[in-house]
């Protein structure tokens, strides 16, 4: 089964800006799509950003566009997500998951998901 492991969560200003990183195991990261999800209290998982099994591809919620970059080094097995101009409503748990089956960004697709890493924004 594949494993995920997320990290470079944290605490930022608004503004600001991190980089999510993920790692799987148990599976060569190019045989699958990848994407990153984000879950804040009181609402429903959406999908953030997604990326192709050859990164050329990609997806990105409209409420990110132009701020966040989903990029994947299949030679590391690691996902990135490059965010940028953080803004408080960004604040939440972000999760990375790997698809192995046709779809999207769609969360019912994505079959494998890591523990999750939290992202706070303050204002």
């Amino acid at each position: 089964q594949v494993q995920a492991v997320e990290s470079g969560g944290g605490l930022v200003q608004a503004g600001g800006s991190l980089r999510l990183s993920c790692t799987i195991s148990d599976a060569t990261l190019d045989d699958y799509a990848m994407g990153w999800f984000r879950q804040a209290p009181g609402k429903e998982r959406e999908g953030v950003a997604c990326i192709g099994w050859s990164g050329l591809s990609t997806f990105y919620a409209e409420s990110v566009q132009g701020r966040f970059t989903i990029s994947r080094d299949n030679a590391k097995n690691t996902l990135y997500l490059q965010m940028n101009s953080l803004k408080p409503e960004d604040t939440a748990m972000y999760y990375c998951a790997a698809r192995d089956r046709p779809g999207n960004c769609e969360t019912s697709v994505y079959s494998y998901w890591g523990q999750g890493t939290q992202v706070t924004v303050s204002s």
